[in-house]
C-alpha cells in the first residue's frame, strides 16, 4: 500500500509511512485506517492504469494523479527505447526464436535417421524451411513457421 502526505505531497510505502509516523513521535499501530489517515492528513494510493508500450518503448512509473472524485493513483508513462535498448531487444528476440527453431529441428531429428518410417523428402523440406526462418523478411518479430507433418 502506497500513501501520499496532503502537506507535502510525498508518497510512500507503508512501511515508510510508519517510520515517518514514530520519527513524529507518533505511534504506527493502525496508522493506515481510514480515520487516523484523516488526521494526519495522508491519502491512499491506488494503483493506477498500466501503460500499453510499443515494441521499442518502455514504461514506468510517472508519479501519481488525482480523479474526479479525489482519489490519488499511480500514473505510468512511455517512452522510445534508446538505439542500444533497441539493439539488445532484438538480439534477445533473434536468440529466443532460434532457440525454438533448434528445439523443432531436434523434434524432427528421428525422420532423418536411415531406419526411419518417414518421408525423408518431405520432412528435410520442412527441416530446411525452418533453417530458413532466419531469412525471412520480418525476422525476428514476424515469423511464419512452416508446419509439421
Amino acid at each position: 500500500m502506497e500513501i501520499r502526505l496532503r502537506s507535502t505531497g510525498q508518497v510512500m510505502y507503508e512501511g515508510e509511512l510508519r517510520q515517518w509516523a514514530r520519527d513524529n513521535n507518533g505511534s504506527s499501530w493502525g496508522i493506515t485506517t481510514p480515520e487516523v489517515l484523516e488526521v494526519i492528513g495522508a491519502d491512499v494510493v491506488f494503483e493506477g492504469p498500466q501503460a500499453q508500450p510499443t515494441r521499442y518503448q518502455t514504461a514506468f512509473r510517472d508519479g501519481v494523479t488525482q480523479d474526479e472524485q479525489g482519489r490519488w493513483f499511480t500514473k505510468y508513462s512511455v517512452a522510445d527505447m534508446d538505439a542500444e535498448a533497441i539493439a539488445a531487444k532484438d538480439a534477445s528476440q533473434a536468440t529466443s526464436v532460434r532457440n525454438q527453431r533448434t528445439q523443432m529441428l531436434k523434434d524432427s531429428d528421428w525422420t532423418q535417421v536411415a531406419d526411419s518410417p518417414a518421408d525423408k523428402v518431405v520432412w528435410a523440406a520442412y527441416r530446411q524451411a525452418l533453417r530458413d526462418v532466419t531469412a525471412q523478411s520480418g525476422f525476428p518479430w514476424d515469423i511464419t513457421w512452416p508446419s509439421a507433418l
